[in-house]
């Protein structure tokens, strides 16, 4: 046997050999799964310690990530709690750099290009680390009917100064699953369930305010699967998420939360069916979504309020045409939806007499080719167009985008992204706005 061969097996039986006795009578069953499994990350520390360094293997092509489904973390270094909870820690450092040949807002992302104001639209630099993110996946220990997950997870695109960036948190929730019956109870903050797929975009803006909404809230979500026929499955979610309205300010000191204000959560529901259509081996998934919630407006301190409505009707597409080939996209129509990446951020008009909902349509369409296992081409663009009627003067009323992404993992820990993109943004009564954008990232995952 080799000798770095030999030496992990010689290590392993010195540690049974020195292993404390038995476990006694008193010891409870968990309480010995907690020993052991601590002796063993142990053992395998000791491991990676005494065996010599060997040199790096050949890089190995793996497919970039699909960015369809809003997905769940990769996984990374684990370890094993006290408790008996496995958690591995992942993320990625990344650096964005983007020129742009008029101003975008907010800058580090891309949502819209900002009105012409004189000589002040002119081009500019943003550089930013901002996307890196940092997060550990949770899960066990498991029962024999039921699998306990989670997740926290956190980037750093709270605010802050460029270089004192607030750390905002992504995820944090937990998942119980039993197989038996494909039933889920998630409670926590996530994804929501309306609109859940992701274009297939480099910039971390994700083309929100152009044709992709829906965000991440904290809520309590159940979901149930069926299968339905031979590789086909059909998914039933439902949630109760928290609402988040604008600031209705009355005076100096009584300013409200007008989503927190109302008498209900946000109600979301969705319902997916994958089935197999055209290309072998990978299914076709189409969705209907949609939610429901209120905002309290108050008019004066004696609970004398307005209700406004806020809800979304939407369809998912994704539809593997070959091999190589897949072709995603999403319509949305509804009102209120500055909290969901819509309304090109506008939910309400308060410029008026009385508070007025603003109503949105829109959408987004983008084909992407895996030339490779490692690189990726896409192609795409969305539109978010509010009701004209709706809005005050100088409001922005249609945002366009349209974009060419390159993605290429040139290890499985680095990737390099380059995207451009062109921005309209049209407003009431006042010009248009346009914009180039070209857009690189440099990523180091782990």
């Amino acid at each position: 046997m080799n000798r770095k061969r030999a030496l992990p097996y010689a290590l392993m039986l010195a540690g049974l050999l020195l292993a404390p006795p038995a476990a006694t009578a008193a010891e409870t069953l968990e309480e010995r799964v907690i020993r052991l499994e601590k002796e063993l990350a142990e053992l395998k520390t000791l491991v990676r310690q005494t065996t010599p360094a060997q040199a790096p293997a050949a890089a190995v092509a793996v497919p970039p990530a699909a960015q369809t489904a809003k997905p769940a973390p990769p996984t990374g270094i684990a370890v094993t709690t006290a408790s008996g909870v496995r958690a591995q820690l992942y993320g990625f450092a990344r650096f964005d750099a983007s020129y742009d040949t008029g101003q975008i807002n907010p800058g580090n992302i891309a949502l819209w290009a900002k009105p012409v104001q004189g000589g002040d639209n002119d081009g500019e630099w943003n550089l930013t680390a901002g996307a890196t993110r940092l997060g550990i996946n949770l899960s066990g220990p498991d029962s024999e009917n039921l699998k306990l997950s989670g997740n926290i997870e956190l980037d750093f695109l709270g605010g802050g100064t460029e270089n004192n960036l607030n750390p905002r948190l992504r995820h944090g929730y937990l998942k119980a699953y039993w197989p038996a019956s494909d039933f889920s109870i998630i409670a926590g903050q996530t994804w929501d369930l309306v609109s859940s797929l992701i274009p297939f975009v480099d910039d971390p803006g994700l083309m929100w305010a152009s044709g992709n909404i829906g965000m991440r809230h904290p809520q309590l979500r159940l979901t149930k699967g069926f299968s339905v026929a031979e590789q086909s499955r059909l998914e039933i979610a439902a949630a109760a998420s928290r609402n988040i309205g604008e600031s209705n300010k009355l005076t100096e000191t009584w300013i409200t939360d007008t989503g927190k204000d109302a008498a209900m959560p946000t109600v979301q529901g969705r319902i997916a069916l994958s089935a197999p259509l055209i290309a072998e081996g990978k299914p076709a998934t189409i969705a209907v979504s949609g939610h429901y919630g209120q905002e309290e407006w108050d008019s004066d301190l004696n609970n004398t309020h307005l209700t406004l409505p806020s809800w979304s009707c939407n369809l998912e597409l994704l539809l593997p045409v070959s091999s190589k080939l897949l072709l995603a996209g999403e319509y949305f129509t509804g009102s209120n939806l500055d909290d969901y990446a819509g309304g090109i951020f506008q939910g309400v008009n308060a410029k008026g007499a009385e508070p007025e909902e603003i109503r949105s349509s829109g959408g987004w369409a983008a084909l992407r080719y895996a030339y490779s296992p490692a690189v990726a081409l896409s192609i795409g663009g969305g539109i978010d167009d509010p009701e004209d009627g709706d809005l005050a003067d100088n409001a922005r009323s249609a945002n366009r985008s349209l974009f060419a992404s390159y993605v290429n993992q040139i290890t499985p820990n680095f990737i390099l992204g380059v995207q451009l993109s062109q921005w309209r943004t049209e407003y009431k009564n006042a010009p248009d706005s346009d914009a180039f954008r070209a857009q690189s990232s440099m990523t180091y995952k782990f």
